[in-house]
């Protein structure tokens, strides 16, 4: 197996000090130098860009999926460490969203590190002497494909406040675009990659994380069903099926095929920060009361919220269920999967009517008797099959990030509960006080 060591990565260290925020400039720090790579790199500097780009998407993961699990009441984040989990992000009381909260600057900032390694890999291909044009293309792609991606995840977050999406000069950095011309601009990195990708050569090595997408025709998969889900939430219905026809997406295919980050115990390497042993006091992440009160009997997602041997309470909240996604600290963590990109297809297929809605009713039975339910008996409409989407999206993708963005694009938020008199439900997280 390759593992991701971040220690071996000088290159990425560099970035990670010098690109703390996206107003910093580079730091002349240690060799090798950005100048070094961006002149003229090696194949094997351009390696290490990939696997330190891949290395870093790691970071603050496990608080971008407490981000979105807290906001969108999927799970209570208790910690003694931090109150703000229960504060902030739950709005009790007079608390608000701070533009200074670690839940926004950390994520920010690790998120804009690896776009700017994006950048200097796509830079650093296209002026290396020693790979060929198919070959500048694979790193071209990937590095474009991984800086939409990440920059959704950003834009996720914050939402109608916008984000930066031209960061490659940190001295004369772009405007902080709203939303949907973020989204526009990501779906336009995406294709672009994906032109790439399709007259490239692919030689460079990945993690397990991207088994059986490790060559170009692979990554094109991977980001046609990025591509999808961007075209969701753009409301383009049938550029999201197009997209999935391209990308890696099967009915009958195993919900779990898809792209990962992976994690390891090796010196260097990292441990996936969304784990937590089940029925530990402190730090501890548990299910939402109303995910095992809402789920319908026999549905075996259950088990992704385990019963704890004792309930566990802060500030005034309760549950007694863990979150039990990920079950060991080297758990892989899905980017994209086929059982998203399932319901991807369900949900184009509901907004364009007619014939679709019983395309639709086909892949949500396909995600309902795979967790040992019946078939879906309700209305063959558009609302009842909407509901019905969201409902397989909360259990099929819990505590993969999706929740809270789910009910805001469907400007479902006002029905997400509120166990406190004066909680808030947010809608997007402020910018950074330092990109301002």
């Amino acid at each position: 197996m390759k593992k991701l060591i971040n220690i071996n990565f000088l290159f990425l260290l560099i970035l990670a000090v010098s690109f703390a925020s996206c107003k910093k400039e580079y730091g002349n720090l240690n060799s090798p130098t950005v100048e070094d790579y961006l002149d003229n790199a090696s194949i094997d500097q351009l390696n290490n860009l990939v696997s330190g780009t891949e290395s870093a998407m790691r970071n603050n993961l496990g608080l971008y999926l407490d981000d979105i699990g807290v906001l969108g009441r999927e799970m209570y984040r208790f910690s003694g460490a931090d109150p703000r989990y229960v504060t902030d992000l739950l709005g009790g009381g007079n608390s608000t969203l701070s533009n200074s909260g670690f839940y926004i600057t950390n994520v920010w900032s690790s998120r804009y590190r690896v776009v700017k390694n994006c950048n200097v890999l796509e830079e650093a291909a296209a002026n290396s002497t020693y790979i060929s044009e198919a070959e500048k293309k694979g790193y071209s792609g990937f590095a474009k494909t991984i800086k939409a991606y990440q920059l959704l995840l950003v834009l996720n977050l914050t939402s109608k406040n916008g984000i930066r999406v031209d960061v490659a000069d940190p001295k004369n950095l772009g405007p902080i675009l709203n939303e949907t011309d973020a989204l526009t601009a990501i779906a336009t990195l995406l294709d672009e990659a994906n032109t790439e990708l399709a007259s490239a050569q692919v030689d460079f090595p990945l993690s397990d994380g991207f088994e059986g997408f490790k060559d170009a025709a692979g990554l094109a998969k991977f980001n046609r069903a990025l591509a999808a889900r961007v075209a969701v939430y753009r409301k383009q219905w049938s550029a999201a099926l197009s997209a999935l026809e391209g990308s890696f997406y099967s009915l009958d295919g195993d919900f779990n095929t898809g792209v990962y980050d992976v994690f390891g115990t090796g010196s260097g390497d990292q441990l996936n920060s969304a784990f937590f042993p089940q029925n530990q006091a402190g730090e501890v992440r548990l299910a939402h009361p109303s995910y095992a009160t809402e789920i319908e009997a026999s549905d075996d997602r259950i088990g992704k919220a385990s019963m704890r041997t004792a309930p566990t309470s802060s500030s005034g909240l309760t549950s007694d269920r863990d979150v039990w996604v990920y079950t060991s600290s080297t758990a892989p963590v899905p980017i994209i999967r086929n059982e998203e990109l399932i319901l991807i297809y369900a949900e184009a297929n509901i907004q364009l009517g007619g014939a679709g809605l019983n395309n639709a009713v086909s892949a949500l039975n396909k995600i309902r008797t795979k967790h040992n339910l019946g078939v879906y008996s309700g209305a063959v409409t558009q609302s009842d099959l909407v509901t019905e989407m969201l409902k397989q999206r909360r259990y099929s993708l819990f505590f993969e990030g999706h929740r809270w963005i789910d009910m805001r694009r469907y400007d479902l938020l006002s029905t997400l509960p509120i166990d406190r008199p004066e909680d808030d439900i947010w809608s997007e997280f402020p910018i950074p006080n330092t990109e301002q």
